[in-house]
């Protein structure tokens, strides 16, 4: 009796499965398919590069700083000392800042992103968001972000027709 239940549940899963709908697509080829979003990804780049030369040069004179400091130490008095040790501290903390201020979570980079990406990403996940509902399709599977898909077949693949749509 146990059999024949257990082979009945794995029948009633296996047809499930297959009466299952899906799709997989590659949401990175589709991304880099549309020029807009290379270009946006080319400006978010070159900034990344201008903020970190800003960053490196500010360093790079605290570092002098500290040379010079390092330097004249045992010839300077110990509030000049001080002043040196205070000084290189706040240059730090600024640059510091300014990291923050430019690569953190709020920072000027994510926000630069934001407005040059996002609105890629809603018209992209909306195309296939009304190609999944016109095709009944009841998942859509990313394999560019998904590491455990380890196999698919490649007649369920729609990244070609989303870049189509994408492209009209």
């Amino acid at each position: 009796m146990k059999k024949i239940v257990l082979l009945v549940a794995a029948l009633l899963a296996v047809a499930a499965v297959q009466a299952q709908s899906y799709i997989v697509v590659n949401s990175e080829k589709i991304f880099k398919s549309i020029g807009s979003y290379n270009d946006a990804i080319q400006t978010i780049n070159d900034l990344t590069r201008q903020y970190q030369q800003n960053i490196d040069a500010a360093y790079a004179n605290v570092e002098k700083l500290y040379a010079d400091y390092e330097d004249q130490r045992d010839y300077i008095s110990q509030s000049r000392q001080a002043q040196y040790e205070n000084e290189i501290a706040e240059r730090e903390k600024e640059i510091a800042d300014y990291q923050k201020a430019v690569f953190g979570p709020e920072g000027e980079l994510m926000k630069k992103r934001t407005e040059l990406i996002k609105p890629i990403q809603d018209r992209v996940f909306g195309i296939i968001n009304k190609y999944a509902e016109d095709n009944k399709v009841g998942l859509v599977l990313d394999v560019a972000t998904n590491p455990s898909v380890l196999y698919y077949s490649p007649d369920m693949d729609r990244t070609q027709a989303i870049i189509e749509l994408v492209k009209q």
